[in-house]
């Protein structure tokens, strides 16, 4: 007994991050009779700016295996495109999909999730753990005790920086300049072109692809949609990428670098480079983005996801290269997988079987991206020219991106 702790009979979790791997695996073990506190270190409520995202139809079955009914989830459409420099369609394919914006889905699964148990402002101290529970000491001063740890914490995971310290993402060599614009000010030729797709126009070495998503509040009419905007670029660590990084102030930051303190002349290049480089249909969409997310593009692979009482799952344990489209499904895999062990089973035999069914498949998905990215870096070895070879051409693209059929291989 540890002076101050509380703790509760019977089968209890602290979840660390309340995003989309928290809220999902607080839900499914709820759903299987455990008592679950989420932990998220941000004091305001989470947002997800300029981030649209494919609801994998893993997503909707754990939607529907939650009780929680996916209609309306966003916005399906049946057609991908690719366009080149010139404006014309030069490949076109049927793809049905349901695509999203992540505000939407992690707002169905935050209403999902009582209240009560999910805390704001509060990240994580340290940890113990021993043959019987985890000792979680947080940021604001609370211990408790709990059968099990996750750590669902993203990128910057607190859980997995005790557990691993020195594993931490790898720059993939490109930049993702991302928006979500309202669907009234696409320029009306433009948008009977490529609004209801999913399209692409592929400059040698980049890609750029657009896709309808819902608009604010999962406003689905016609002419109150957005267009989710995705642009990835090349960007060499050490010159472009930490010019785009530094701020107009002088601060370089590290990992991301928040939107409103983007640079106006990084913006400007970005958009000069748009006439440059685009069809004519992208450039103008390119000229609208006003207020872009600079996203640089990172793979990180953990060697494990169980370590006693505590696993990591989520973008905690793998971050892949968005051209997958399976990060949320992943999230969502990762939470069931791990729900339905400790359901049947002990925590510590539960979480080695878990990370035994998790770990090949988080592998397969960083394999995957990296392949379809690899293009796209600003430098390369031998093996990845190879694979951007395969991968840069415009029927590998529209056929494999944002598509998770290959894990059913």
């Amino acid at each position: 007994m540890v002076s101050g702790v509380s703790i509760t009979r019977g089968k209890r979790a602290v979840v660390i991050g309340g995003s989309m791997s928290g809220l999902f695996a607080g839900l499914q073990l709820r759903a299987r009779g455990f008592e679950v506190d989420i932990y998220e270190r941000v004091e305001s409520e989470l947002a997800g700016r300029g981030a649209g995202i494919v609801a994998q139809p893993g997503v909707l079955a754990a939607l529907r295996g939650l009780g929680i009914d996916p209609v309306d989830l966003g916005v399906s459409t049946t057609i991908r495109k690719i366009f080149d420099t010139e404006g014309r369609v030069v490949v076109q394919t049927e793809c049905p999909q349901t695509l999203t914006a992540w505000e939407r889905l992690y707002r169905i699964l935050r209403d999902a999730f009582p209240a009560a148990h999910y805390h704001r402002n509060i990240g994580l101290k340290r940890f113990e753990q021993n043959a019987r529970s985890v000792v979680v000491r947080l940021s604001d001063g609370t211990i408790t005790e709990a059968d099990v740890l996750i750590g669902a914490d993203g990128i910057r995971s607190t859980v997995r920086a005790q557990l691993l310290p020195d594993l931490g993402p790898l720059y993939a060599g490109y930049v993702a300049w991302r928006s979500l614009l309202p669907e009234e000010t696409i320029p009306p030729a433009v948008h009977r072109e490529l609004f209801e797709t999913m399209s692409f126009c592929l400059p040698p070495g980049e890609q750029f692809l657009s896709y309808p998503v819902a608009g604010p509040d999962n406003d689905l009419r016609p002419g109150h949609r957005r267009c989710n905007v995705v642009w990835y670029r090349p960007a060499d660590e050490n010159t472009e990428l930490r010019r785009l990084l530094t701020d107009e102030s002088g601060v370089t930051h590290s990992i991301s670098i928040p939107p409103p303190l983007i640079r106006r002349d990084a913006i400007a290049a970005m958009r000069a480079a748009a006439e440059r480089l685009l069809a004519p249909q992208f450039r103008a969409i390119a000229r609208l983005m006003d207020e872009p997310v600079l996203q640089p593009i990172y793979d990180l692979e953990t060697p494990r996801m169980a370590f006693g009482r505590v696993a990591v799952i989520g973008d905690a344990a793998f971050v892949a290269r968005p051209h997958v489209g399976a990060g949320v499904s992943k999230a969502s895999d990762d939470a069931l997988a791990l729900a339905d062990a400790l359901a049947a089973d002990d925590a510590e035999p539960a979480l080695k079987r878990f990370e035994a069914q998790r770990l090949p498949v988080g592998r397969r998905v960083i394999e995957r991206a990296r392949h379809l990215g690899a293009y796209l870096q600003a430098t390369r070895t031998e093996e990845e020219r190879a694979h951007a070879g395969r991968y840069s051409t415009a029927q590998a693209v529209i056929e494999e991106t944002a598509l998770v059929d290959f894990l059913d291989a």
